[in-house]
């Protein structure tokens, strides 16, 4: 079970290589077609990253309780990672349509008789969408610190959680003992209890012997 997880982590690891790296390629290209070509195949690697995890997911619900928690905060830090790669390639991909637009449908625009307010317009508003694809991503890494903070309390509660189950256990074979303890301090009350009950009345009876014969010897 867990060599199958482990392959998953290493064919994860080649696969966000490879989108790192088709990203940074799509982001220095100069051709429309070569751009979205790459943009089909960028899309096609980040499904099958994300086919990968869940695949991951799903064999990690079989493992045993003592490696669980290892391989599901690995699995927690892959989904981040997918997160952030994906939201790097939104941005490149905005980028080249804005790009794409600018240098193609903006041209036809301004030969077709578009006015020169109307084209500030138009540039006013690509730049208002990228300020706010920006604003995005500011607020994606946010969403991502949040998410690995959260991570990482869940974990230490995990921890702490074991900490007390185990304390609670050795309170309670503690509290066993003492009970055991008692018990036993309570039969040897008793059984002293009783043996000085029946040795006072072994001397009482031996009393009241001495006593009788000495009162039968002086009246005969």
């Amino acid at each position: 079970m867990t060599s199958l997880i482990e392959s998953y982590e290493q064919q994860y690891s080649v696969l966000t290589a490879e989108i790192t790296s088709e990203i940074g390629k799509l982001k220095r290209m100069p051709a429309d077609s070569e751009k979205r070509e790459q943009i089909r195949a960028i899309n096609a690697s980040i499904d099958e990253g994300l086919e990968l995890l869940e695949q991951m997911g799903l064999e990690i619900q079989d493992v045993d309780s003592a490696t669980k928690s290892s391989f599901t905060s690995r699995l927690n830090c892959y989904q981040a990672e997918l997160k952030r790669l994906t939201q790097e390639f939104q941005n490149a991909k905005n980028e080249t349509q804005i790009q794409m637009y600018d240098s193609s449908d903006f041209d036809e625009l301004t030969t077709s008789g578009i006015s020169s307010g109307q084209q500030r317009r138009l540039l006013d508003n690509s730049e208002r969408i990228e300020r706010t694809g920006n604003r995005l991503t500011e607020g994606y890494k946010t969403i991502l610190e949040t998410e690995s903070i959260g991570a990482s309390i869940l974990q230490d509660l995990s921890s702490q959680r074991e900490t007390l189950k185990t304390s609670r256990a050795r309170l309670r074979e503690a509290n066993e003992d003492l009970r055991q303890s008692s018990r036993i301090m309570n039969s040897m009350i008793m059984r002293s209890l009783r043996e000085r009950a029946v040795l006072f009345g072994v001397i009482t009876i031996f009393v009241v012997v001495v006593i009788s014969t000495f009162y039968y010897a002086v009246t005969h």
